[in-house]
């Protein structure tokens, strides 16, 4: 390649590489920290948080949990607030399951178990929320558990981005190999290092 186009070759990788830098650096810092705390899960001590709450529910609503629906049909607005309004439980995200005895509702969370059951003969409500805490809601932002579509969007591009940043890193590399002997051997190494462990220890 001509001096001329490497330079420019050159100067667009790194513009590149130091832009998707800037854009993953939170990503990265949260994601490489959130490793570390979900490989020693066990050695971090956590008391989750149990909530429970028991209401009646009110007169008005009671029709609505009567007639048959459904298995996952959605719940009645007004119903549905009641429930936010209630137990503090997002039913936009939750799970509803109709049986002929109750309303079951699952609504679990980055670090946070919820339930709402409602009986629909006597329409006794209850709830439980179980909070496991900081830790475990930024395990669960990495595993992408409970979080929604969005976060799990955020995720993919991430991923996205780190690879391009990986891939322009890499053009770095081999545009500044002739100046840097060491290059090659580094990679071949970091890379021969990877593999020795997946196929020797990660079993």
């Amino acid at each position: 390649m001509e001096p001329r186009r490497r330079m420019m070759l050159y100067r667009t990788m790194h513009q590149w590489h130091w832009i998707s830098a800037a854009v993953c650096l939170a990503a990265l810092l949260l994601f490489s920290i959130t490793g570390v705390t979900l490989n020693h899960a066990q050695a971090i001590s956590a008391q989750p948080r149990v909530i429970k709450h028991a209401v009646q529910l009110p007169p008005g609503l009671r029709a609505q949990i009567a007639g048959v629906r459904g298995a996952a049909d959605p719940v009645p607005a007004e119903l549905a607030e009641w429930i936010a309004g209630e137990f503090d439980v997002a039913v936009r995200g939750a799970t509803p399951e109709w049986s002929d005895e109750e309303l079951y509702l699952s609504a679990p969370g980055p670090g946070r178990d919820a339930w709402v059951s409602i009986d629909r003969a006597s329409g006794a409500a209850r709830s439980e929320s179980t909070d496991r805490g900081w830790v475990a809601y930024f395990n669960d932002l990495h595993k992408g558990r409970n979080t929604g579509v969005v976060w799990m969007l955020f995720i993919d591009l991430v991923a996205a981005a780190c690879l391009f940043f990986s891939i322009t890193g890499l053009v770095l590399l081999v545009i500044q190999a002739k100046q840097r002997q060491a290059t090659w051997p580094l990679v071949t190494g970091g890379i021969g290092i990877v593999v020795a462990l997946m196929i020797f220890f990660a079993h």
